[in-house]
């Protein structure tokens, strides 16, 4: 990353496109893994706090994402200020393919920072899905999309005169952990968790590994196996 380019062209710059080895490895997570596994090889890898709070629901049961973070950092303001949008327009035009819109907003509830036009606007740059530790609304137009966004609640007023957002593609706390960009971000309907970059063959590995355990574990519990001899075989619950 180049830190000495100023101005929007460095903000865009910041990041890279999916490969199309990283969609492969999107949409394996979606189909192989689930948060819940995922966040138990993370505590093994000793992150133990790399799930977002429970108060972060999908707007639709069905609504599964994976990619790397893009993140938004949004303020509450209180007047009417001469650009509400610049920032949040630059923003949404920066996402790249492959990414996970995730936007901070201190956990306020004053407005809904997300709606259906900027879910159309990230589908476009290529977003896998979007995060918002906050309220949303067009609520039945982004189920209608089928855009996965996760949120706090529902509201309908727009974040004019209430939210501004400052910047983005920084470090940011969502759901009440801290979410670089670049993290994995994994969401499915038990919740959301990250993942730091640093470890995510590891923490794969690792998740792939107990699913494998539990699909075994599962198959012979249902064959009336004793879950005392299930666990002492496997290690897993």
């Amino acid at each position: 990353m180049n830190n000495t380019i100023s101005g929007s062209l460095g903000k865009r710059a910041l990041g890279r496109p999916a490969t199309d080895s990283d969609l492969e490895l999107f949409e394996s997570i979606e189909e192989t893994l689930y948060t819940a596994v995922v966040a138990d090889a993370l505590d093994e890898l000793g992150e133990h706090d790399r799930a977002m709070r429970e108060y972060l629901r999908p707007l639709s049961p069905e609504f599964i994402f994976a990619g790397w973070a893009r993140t938004i950092m949004c303020v509450d303001v209180f007047c009417q200020l001469a650009d509400p949008y610049g920032m949040e327009i630059e923003a949404i035009d920066s996402i790249l393919p492959g990414e996970v819109v995730v936007v901070s907003t201190g956990e306020s509830k004053r407005n809904a920072p997300w709606g259906e036009l900027l879910s159309t606007a990230a589908r476009a740059r290529g977003a896998r899905g979007a995060v918002i530790d906050g309220l949303v609304r067009d609520v039945k137009k982004i189920r209608q999309m089928g855009f996965p966004v996760f949120a706090a609640g529902f509201k309908p007023v727009d974040s004019k005169v209430r939210g501004l957002v400052i910047d983005y593609n920084v470090p940011v706390q969502c759901g009440g952990i801290v979410i670089q960009p670049g993290d994995l971000v994994f969401g499915d309907y038990d919740g959301v968790v990250a993942v730091p970059a640093s470890i995510l063959p590891e923490a794969l590995q690792l998740a792939r590994n107990k699913v494998s355990k539990e699909n075994h574990s599962r198959e012979e519990l249902r064959e009336g196996e004793f879950l005392s001899d299930v666990y002492e075989k496997y290690g897993i619950l």
